[in-house]
């Protein structure tokens, strides 16, 4: 399963059993999970959970969108979620459309947010011996500027950056998936 422990329902187990890689542009769609995808709410994802926390659980629909390829998709939804996480999975999108400008725009609006320090601790770890990633090993905090900027670079020059760049995105989606989930169940 791509996020961390969490058990989840049966839908969202199925949309995650497959493990997935994300480029870090706009990808092709995984028409395998369109179907499933397009059954999914926050009713049905969280059937038998008990939602607490709408938003939360709308951004989880963004992020299961946007985990199998679908931005446009992805994007509707977060665009409505008016919150600084929805605003998160807004930036998440447009980075990966890529609008880069666009994504600087939502992450001004998210501010500090609770998954950045445990994602600058695996950042920190994943970016290796990556001569282009090397200030992710010596930062005193997140930034999602900065991260932004690498992203950009590494899509044009699709060299070794773009592998720890693909890594880094997949771990960022895994820690603010689970943020999400435990904060749409009240955990």
């Amino acid at each position: 399963m791509a996020a961390g422990a969490l058990h989840y329902g049966p839908l969202i187990g199925e949309l995650l059993r497959e493990e997935r890689l994300q480029p870090l542009g706009p990808g092709s769609p995984n028409q395998a999970a369109k179907e499933r995808l397009a059954k999914l709410d926050v009713s049905s994802a969280f059937v038998a959970a008990g939602v607490r926390d709408r938003d939360m659980a709308s951004c989880c629909c963004a992020a299961l969108w946007l985990y199998h390829d679908f931005l446009d998709e992805s994007h509707k939804l977060s665009q409505e979620i008016a919150t600084p996480t929805g605003s998160y999975w807004h930036g998440l999108m447009h980075r990966r459309e890529p609008d880069y400008g666009n994504s600087k725009y939502w992450f001004r609006r998210v501010g500090e947010h609770p998954v950045f320090e445990p994602l600058h601790q695996a950042a920190a770890e994943l970016a290796g011996a990556e001569p282009q990633a090397a200030f992710l090993r010596t930062q005193k905090a997140w930034d999602p500027f900065a991260f932004i900027d690498l992203c950009e670079e590494a899509a044009k020059r699709r060299g070794s950056s773009e592998a720890v760049c693909r890594k880094i995105q997949q771990r960022e989606w895994q820690l603010l998936f689970d943020y999400c989930y435990r904060q749409a169940l009240g955990q």
